[in-house]
């Protein structure tokens, strides 16, 4: 890299900067901050939750699968989230955007205290948030990797970098900042994109070449199902993606929670779906490509960082590195702004009731916490290895975790789960968190996909039998708030029932 990659740089570190202080004029409560006062148009949205959805390790991790196994990690990863968030426009992502109109709420977990008890809110808060800090520490240490092969600097000074600039606007500007950067982030993504499919393109002779680098590569590339991505994985990643990007990740409902309502959540969920079935495949490109342009490399998660070093000119290798940046600071901002609204909407007043009051923290504890998150996930990302390194950390644990911390949170906004009360919800959390570390440490040979299996299907079973064979009251506000929920289903019931009569 030389001045003129690091002026490019300049040039997006600039463009945060003004977002971040045009973001900063709208945020006068933790209303603004947590939940952008739920005004954000449904284009916005849906592309804040696409880019919001993965990482840095996409071009890292990931492009080493690409790199080792080909096509399967489009099949276990892309088209399942499309999936997942296409069968949520329909049914949680409209919940979301009612959940904030009828209970005011500014947290993904505030609502659980009304729906079970406080107890298991507490539960699946803390819960979550220990399993997310881990989560964006190994998205910390992709981006360092990264930052690494272009610059060389020493990955620790790399993620610091990160994480600065991730504080920076994530601390003041709120969801707001983190939403609109995720659209200008988007952009120069998708220019740097091209730009490396056609840069291969071009390397390999054409993008004829470029479309049939199959039939030069070892046959295994073009299978969908291989070890360790078996079938029985990519289903289970499909139960997991759709609990997971429809709210089982915080951040992910929060897009939906700061939509007007729950038409504007419905299309900003189908906007994301449509992204994820097709963007990927533009940037897979490069690196199935990978193995004919580097075949004997020593370590393929840097596959994409030395495509772009060795094919692209000055300047474009600048904006492919902030391409690939953007996707952490994506992620890691709005996780710290979904961590921070559970910490101090959920968590503190529970811990100091003296000082903090259910729903009127102050936007400077807010921020306060978002800072303390992003030092504590920077923290972790220095000892990332210890954790089996970033790909164990993104597929093994959180995959494994997600489930049960989700399932409770998710099916609790369903009117036909509505008798799974709050015993319903411990027990199914208990049993796949104790599913997860059955499989993975004591049967050790156990595969991948049953180390990720294991704790949703488990979890899910225990929820919905719990629910039928020791059927929880249902109390008179949790009635009443799931109906809200179901507003928009009601109304059409009630169409289909006038005009049945007028037949």
């Amino acid at each position: 890299m030389n001045a003129l990659d690091y002026s490019v740089m300049a040039l997006y570190a600039l463009m945060i900067v003004v977002i971040t202080l045009w973001a900063m004029r709208r945020v006068d409560s933790t209303r603004d901050f947590f939940a952008a006062g739920g005004k954000m148009p449904w284009w916005l949205s849906g592309v804040s939750h696409h880019m919001s959805g993965y990482s840095a390790a996409v071009f890292v991790a990931y492009a080493a699968v690409a790199y080792n196994a080909g096509i399967t990690i489009y099949f276990w990863w892309a088209l399942p989230i499309a999936i997942a968030v296409l069968i949520g426009a329909w049914i949680f992502a409209p919940r979301w955007a009612r959940l904030r109109i009828h209970m005011n709420i500014e947290s993904p977990m505030e609502y659980l205290a009304t729906r079970y008890n406080l107890p298991t809110q507490q539960v699946l808060a803390w819960s979550g948030v220990l399993l997310k800090t881990f989560d964006v520490g190994a998205k910390w240490a992709a981006i360092a990797i990264i930052i690494n092969v272009f610059t060389g600097l020493d990955p620790i000074i790399g993620m610091c970098i990160s994480g600065a600039l991730s504080m920076f606007y994530t601390v003041m500007g709120g969801l707001w900042a983190d939403a609109c950067n995720d659209f200008g982030q988007f952009i120069v993504q998708f220019i740097a994109a091209i730009v490396m499919v056609v840069a291969v393109a071009m390397h390999l002779g054409g993008f004829g070449e470029l479309l049939s680098i199959f039939d030069r590569l070892p046959a295994h590339h073009t299978q969908i199902i291989q070890e360790p991505y078996t079938l029985g994985f990519i289903l289970a990643y499909l139960v997991i993606y759709t609990l997971s990007y429809n709210g089982g990740t915080w951040n992910l409902a929060q897009r939906f929670i700061a939509s007007p309502g729950g038409r504007d959540a419905r299309k900003a969920a189908l906007l994301s779906s449509a992204l994820y079935l097709i963007w990927p495949l533009v940037l897979f490109l490069p690196m199935w490509a990978a193995p004919l342009i580097y075949p004997d490399i020593s370590d393929p998660s840097r596959s994409y960082s030395v495509m772009a070093m060795d094919l692209l000119p000055n300047g474009l290798i600048g904006l492919v590195l902030i391409a690939m940046f953007t996707h952490t600071l994506s992620m890691t901002s709005s996780d710290a702004n979904a961590i921070t609204a559970v910490v101090t909407r959920d968590i503190l007043p529970v811990m100091l009731p003296k000082k903090f009051k259910r729903g009127q923290t102050s936007l400077l504890v807010a921020r306060t916490t978002a800072f303390l998150f992003i030092i504590t996930t920077l923290i972790i990302a220095v000892n990332a290895s210890r954790f089996g390194g970033v790909l164990s950390l993104l597929v093994i644990w959180f995959g494994g975790l997600v489930g049960p911390i989700s399932i409770p949170m998710l099916l609790g906004l369903l009117p036909w789960c509505k008798r799974s009360g709050s015993a319903a919800a411990i027990v199914s959390w208990a049993t796949g968190i104790s599913a997860f570390f059955i499989v993975k440490f004591v049967l050790t040979d156990a595969s991948t996909a049953m180390t990720v299996a294991a704790p949703v299907l488990s979890s899910l079973v225990v929820y919905v039998v719990f629910g039928w064979l020791r059927p929880s009251a249902v109390r008179p506000e949790v009635e009443q708030m799931l109906a809200a929920l179901n507003k928009e289903a009601d109304r059409l019931s009630v169409k289909r029932t006038a005009t049945s009569q007028e037949v």
